[in-house]
């Protein structure tokens, strides 16, 4: 890990957050570098929104120590805030203003003046590609138009630090590639991202490293392919032709290697870790002669989703 406060955005260090019987975070270390996207990956319920809360000052930690920017959570938490911005899960606009109007509006509570309020709020709506709604209620925006509005509004004032907690949850393919898009430009500004995301794709197609956490613990940290190599090179990818037969093959799939089957949930694939060759071999051939018909397998690097499910035991949440 990095130890280096001059090159880190994120220094975190033991950090632990309790609700009553509750340890929602259990000491977590953490460090971000300046200008890098990093995700933190999680179930429901893993940590990841407390931990974040936490690190943006909403929330005091019961134990540990963080910086952000160079500055102090517990002796210089007002420096801490002026250098960061949050989007949180949930839009926080006036529905009843325009788009226009919600911006001039934060940008007048950030100190901009009457017409550097209104420039400000325009360069914003430009370069979010929302000019065209600019004076149209926010009640009357899409799910990703809402989305990329809430991110314009944390960006008022540039910070040094952007917390996004799952930027596209609810939204659409498209509107999601759109807000992808603008987190990458974020990055290459200078900006560093942090995001909380249930969503794999996402971390994978966003994030320079990627850390795992569940029931309030950090378990996993490292690049994708560190991640995927860390699991295993090796995972047998069977489709069944019937999917009657998902339970007992299973079963046989997890007898013959040693290792618990995940199902994808939309069809009749089942993935398990298979360690050689030789042995998806043997459990191809143990499920023919069981009587399942297999209509396809193949043997291959495990996804971000595999991983997922070889570091939690649990599934991640369905996209939809």
């Amino acid at each position: 890990m990095q130890d280096d406060t001059g090159t880190a955005a994120i220094r975190a260090r033991g950090l632990k957050k309790s609700f009553g019987d509750l340890e929602a975070v259990a000491g977590i270390d953490l460090d971000v570098p300046k200008g890098e996207i990093f995700a933190i990956l999680g179930p429901n319920g893993a940590g990841k929104t407390t931990f974040m809360r936490l690190l943006a000052t909403l929330a005091s930690p019961d134990a540990g120590e963080a910086q952000v920017m160079g500055h102090d959570l517990a002796s210089a938490p007002d420096a801490v805030r002026g250098a960061i911005a949050m989007t949180g899960q949930f839009a926080s606009l006036d529905e009843d203003l325009t788009g226009r109007e919600n911006l001039i509006l934060l940008a007048r509570l950030w100190g901009f003046r009457g017409r550097a309020a209104r420039a400000r709020a325009d360069d914003l709506l430009s370069e979010f590609d929302l000019s065209d709604a600019a004076h149209r209620q926010v009640k009357d925006y899409s799910g990703g138009m809402r989305r990329r509005l809430d991110i314009a509004a944390s960006l008022i004032v540039t910070p040094g630090v952007l917390f996004l907690d799952e930027p596209t949850t609810g939204l659409d393919p498209t509107a999601r590639q759109k807000v992808w898009r603008l987190i990458r430009g974020l990055a290459g500004s200078g900006v560093t991202v942090l995001l909380t995301t249930q969503y794999l794709e996402e971390a994978d197609q966003l994030a320079r490293r990627i850390a795992v956490v569940d029931k309030g613990r950090k378990i996993a940290e490292g690049t994708s392919r560190e991640l995927k190599s860390a699991v295993g090179s090796g995972f047998l990818h069977v489709a069944l032709a019937d999917p009657a037969g998902l339970d007992a093959a299973t079963e046989v799939l997890e007898t013959q290697l040693g290792h618990k089957v995940q199902r994808n949930a939309e069809d009749t694939r089942l993935s398990v870790m298979a360690e050689t060759p030789e042995a998806a071999t043997a459990a191809i051939t143990a499920l023919l002669a069981a009587g399942h018909e297999v209509a396809d397998f193949a043997l291959g690097s495990p996804s971000l989703e595999e991983v997922f499910f070889a570091l939690t035991g649990t599934p991640p949440e369905d996209d939809a």
